[in-house]
């Protein structure tokens, strides 16, 4: 891959930053009426404005140039066409293959888990698809780890209003006080277990679903299989595991952890609002990824955001992301977004397997405004290492308070924070510690309304706004072999805290970890 840093788009915007070093946003605004009207771009429910950055529009057409070198165009297109552009793998990318109404093309594997995720979640609403005794499911325990986990979490908690399915329980840490808790308050006859994991190796999920398999089996005094339906591409796995062939949704191999939401990893969202409700969170994804494709990349939404990323990152220096949104349905949502940006670009390698020049993903972090408002916006506004910000919005709240104004005075702190970190503020012969510098980045997303199409809409924006980072960056954002060795390193290291086996050849502090809890473990011993 040609050096990004020498490239001749990268070199304008190098030359660009310098001779705009000492441009404010006030002076920005100031000098252009128009500024939000020419910075803002609309799609369905969702609204970008992206006038609050250091950039002005000559930044922006030669942001558009880099893209443009960068090939995003043909790489979007290889993406949309299932080509294996998970090179290190050998695999497509296909998530948008799962949210595509019209049917996903040729791919029969994921049209028949599709069919067979819409059965299962119709026939366990409508009590068609019962436990062992007969009895419907009131609870559902979705066992899962990394993005099996976080993309149905945040979903089934953002469409909080929608739900109407049974009770929903997520477990996703190996650590046995989560599960111990969830179960001690579920009834075994009504209680239906999902195993995400799509090699079913996943030691953390297959612990807990084995945790699972034994409560059902000393609680009903026989193995309930009924009780058990696995999302996995080792369907051999599920069935040795013991779940039956008609309650496993196939999970293909080119859908990624963190992109995999869409498919049968999403069966406990299906269950908690419907099917019909997935099937717009669905189309609401799809309806971006129409957008992603078509739109020029001057006026294309996930295109933007991406290439602002790039700016404020490697231009400007933001060494974080803080993802604020402002109702607190998307409390997990910064979470989600961690994984999907961390886990996809955070990397120092690139797709040519030569060391990368620049980018990488910055740190993710984030909570729903107000509660972050009194945390971390301190250091956001006057600390010293810059932090880009996106505010997400919603307009319209699915809890009106009786004649309270608990929304509006959420819109109100929304738009002042991006105000404040814009204008800044000067001590006017207050002291120092009163003033404010701004000129600090932020984006603000409003949705009409958190509703499934337009949470649909998105999650796609950032799916792609990622895979655009990448691309520029010259990053594979579908593997993640920076998690392997962990676990590796964890399978020969358990035997030695079990005491089944001798300590092998590690540093110091490692043999001496391993020691003291072998030792905690012996004293608890009667």
């Amino acid at each position: 891959m040609a050096s990004l840093k020498s490239s001749p788009a990268w070199k304008a915007l190098e030359a660009h930053r310098e001779k705009t070093a000492g441009l404010h946003m006030r002076d920005l605004f100031a000098g252009d009426e128009d500024r939000f009207e020419a910075m803002s771009v609309g799609l369905g429910g969702l609204f970008l404005d992206y006038s609050k950055n250091r950039a002005s529009a000559e930044t922006y057409a030669l942001l558009v140039d880099l893209a443009r070198e960068a090939d995003v165009e043909g790489w979007r297109g290889r993406l949309a066409a299932g080509e294996e552009i998970n090179a290190t793998e050998g695999r497509p990318a296909l998530h948008m293959a799962l949210r595509d109404p019209g049917g996903p093309g040729d791919n029969v594997e994921i049209i028949a888990a599709r069919k067979a995720m819409e059965r299962i979640c119709r026939d366990i609403r409508d009590a068609n698809m019962t436990g062992a005794t007969g009895k419907p499911f009131e609870a559902v325990v979705h066992i899962g780890a990394g993005g099996s986990h976080l993309g149905p979490a945040m979903v089934v908690g953002a469409l909080e209003a929608y739900r109407d399915g049974p009770d929903i329980h997520f477990v996703c840490n190996v650590d046995g006080a989560q599960i111990a808790q969830i179960l001690d308050g579920l009834v075994p006859e009504t209680t239906l277990f999902i195993i995400a994991s799509k090699s079913f190796t996943t030691e953390e999920t297959l612990t807990n679903a084995r945790t699972a398999r034994s409560w059902m089996t000393e609680s009903l005094g026989y193995d309930a299989a009924t009780h058990f339906i696995a999302v996995t591409a080792n369907a051999g796995a599920a069935k040795d595991f013991g779940i039956g062939e008609d309650s496993v949704i196939a999970l293909s191999e080119g859908v990624a952890g963190r992109f995999s939401v869409w498919s049968g990893v999403g069966l406990v969202a299906a269950l908690a609002v419907g099917w019909e409700n997935f099937a717009a969170l669905l189309s609401g994804a799809h309806d971006m990824d129409r957008h992603f494709l078509g739109a020029p990349l001057d006026s294309n939404m996930p295109v933007i955001l991406g290439l602002i990323g790039i700016w404020n990152i490697d231009f400007l220096g933001a060494e974080a992301l803080a993802v604020l949104p402002y109702d607190e349905g998307l409390a997990l949502l910064p979470n989600y977004l961690r994984q999907l940006e961390m886990e996809s670009n955070g990397k120092s390698i690139g797709r040519d397997g030569t060391v990368l020049e620049a980018g990488g993903a910055p740190i993710v972090f984030g909570e729903p405004g107000t509660v972050g408002q009194h945390a971390f916006y301190q250091a956001i506004h006057q600390g010293r290492r810059l932090i880009a910000s996106d505010f997400i919005v919603p307009l319209r709240t699915h809890h009106p308070i009786g004649g309270g104004d608990h929304h509006q005075r959420l819109l109100a702190n929304a738009f002042a924070q991006s105000e404040a970190l814009m204008k800044g503020r000067d001590n006017g012969g207050q002291p120092p510690h009163k003033a404010f510098a701004g000129n600090r980045p932020s984006n603000t997303i409003l949705m009409d309304r958190v509703d499934p199409f337009t949470l649909g809409q998105l999650i796609a924006l950032y799916e792609h706004k990622v895979f655009v980072q990448a691309v520029i960056w010259g990053i594979n954002p579908f593997d993640q072999w920076g998690v392997e060795l962990g676990k590796e390193l964890a399978a020969a290291i358990l035997p030695e805290v079990l005491g089944r086996a001798a300590s092998g050849d590690h540093d110091s502090s490692t043999r001496g970890l391993i020691a003291r809890a072998r030792k905690a473990e012996q004293e608890k011993q009667p």
